[in-house]
């Protein structure tokens, strides 16, 4: 596959060049690291602000599952071929391209949000559709660009250190977004997550280009994404990983009805939603600070399973509650949970994954990702509809235990995984 020259700056860095330098005292991984932490910053604000905005304008529980499903429509149809891509092309590329995309569409947000009367809640959801759109090429890209930077014998230190700094970022992105709407409003608060976006884009672009992979000669598009699909779920500790990720946020993720918990259940306005969006990822950072002395992945299986059984249990308890201090602390182990899993998800994509098919196995990952999440902000979005608020979060909880009970008895080989 024949590629164009790449501008005289921007120096083409083959895999293996960090192998010999401690990972922390790279200077390729301490930009990775704060784009890291500027994207957390950004993307939980945004998650914040569009959330609490669209309740507050339409007081319909159900709009914020329609804001989860606007987005994912796109960003899962398109994944896949945003995999495909970036095995074939130039991932850093992709990645300043599409990401340029997403600072544009903050920018429109603010726009729409000084003129919301005259626009309405539509322009709101095409904006989300637009950025779902390219959601659909950056993850995988993302993923895999990530991973060429990191070496694979630092995989496990690595991808601890890298969850650690977007939890730090979404540790204070959520009140810091919170009291932005508070202090300053709903169009200043876009304004500032795009300048945070344009950040991330700054240190992405300082990292050397890697190289492309070559294409199978002959090979065509869909032979490409048969097998990426093909290669994951021939494989029962990659499947098996990302099914468990799927349902137990799918069913067992309360995130997408924080404004209703923290404006009609707990009565704590826009800034304890944002200390209650922080309280999960303040669980997720003290637990990740731990892994990176001693990372989980010894009996990897067996953590996977047993972190998302409590990331069940932990739904339970927060949908029960009417006490802010309580809804907080079953916040805060769900975090604990979910970090342990988030660790060892990532290690075992990164480990189990060839270099050529990286691309595409991410895309695949981001699938059951953007299933659980966005796809699980509906789910939530029409229980909470149907049954209440709370009990929809208690049942979801159940639901999780079920799935965990079902993966640990059907796959052993992920059970037994060790890393």
């Amino acid at each position: 596959m024949s590629t164009s020259s790449p501008p005289p700056v921007d120096t083409v860095v083959a895999p293996g060049a960090l192998e010999k330098t401690d990972i922390l005292h790279s200077r390729e991984f301490q930009y990775l690291l704060a784009a890291r932490l500027c994207n957390a910053l950004g993307g939980m604000g945004f998650a914040t602000v569009i959330g609490y905005q669209l309740y507050v304008l339409t007081r319909d529980p159900l709009a914020l599952g329609w804001l989860g499903l606007v987005q994912a429509v796109p960003a899962l149809s398109l994944s896949l071929l945003g995999g495909h891509i970036a095995d074939r092309g130039d991932r850093k590329r992709i990645v300043l391209t599409t990401a340029s995309g997403e600072v544009i569409c903050m920018l429109l947000l603010v726009l729409i949000s000084i003129n919301i009367q005259a626009l309405g809640v539509l322009a709101l959801y095409a904006v989300i559709f637009l950025i779902g759109v390219a959601s659909g090429f950056l993850r995988p890209a993302t993923s895999a660009f990530e991973q060429q930077v990191i070496p694979l014998e630092h995989a496990a230190k690595g991808s601890t250190w890298m969850s650690t700094v977007w939890q730090a970022g979404a540790i204070t992105g959520g009140p810091l977004a919170g009291l932005a709407i508070d202090r300053l409003g709903i169009p200043t608060t876009y304004l500032i997550i795009a300048v945070l976006m344009g950040s991330a884009l700054v240190f992405i672009s300082l990292i050397p280009r890697r190289p492309i992979i070559p294409a199978t000669e002959g090979e065509t598009l869909g032979q490409s994404l048969r097998e990426g699909v093909k290669f994951v779920f021939a494989n029962q500790s990659l499947a098996g990983s990302m099914a468990l990720d799927l349902f137990a946020v799918l069913f067992g993720g309360a995130i997408a009805m924080l404004p209703i918990f923290a404006t009609d259940i707990l009565h704590v306005g826009a800034t304890g939603l944002g200390i209650m969006r922080t309280a999960p990822s303040v669980g997720a950072i003290l637990v990740m600070l731990m892994a990176t002395r001693r990372p989980p992945t010894g009996h990897a299986g067996r953590n996977l399973l047993l972190c998302v059984g409590g990331f069940g249990i932990s739904m339970i308890v927060f949908g029960l509650s009417h006490n802010f201090i309580v809804s907080l602390v079953a916040l805060f182990f769900s975090g604990v949970f979910d970090g342990v899993s988030m660790i060892v998800r990532d290690v075992v994509m990164r480990v189990l994954s060839p270099e050529h098919m990286r691309g595409r196995i991410a895309s695949v990952s981001w699938v059951f990702i953007g299933a659980s999440n966005e796809l699980g902000a509906l789910e939530s979005g029409v229980a909470a509809r149907l049954l209440g608020t709370g009990p929809s979060v208690f049942w979801g909880g159940c639901v999780t235990i079920l799935v965990v009970a079902t993966v640990a008895f059907t796959l052993p080989k992920l059970r037994e995984l060790r890393l």
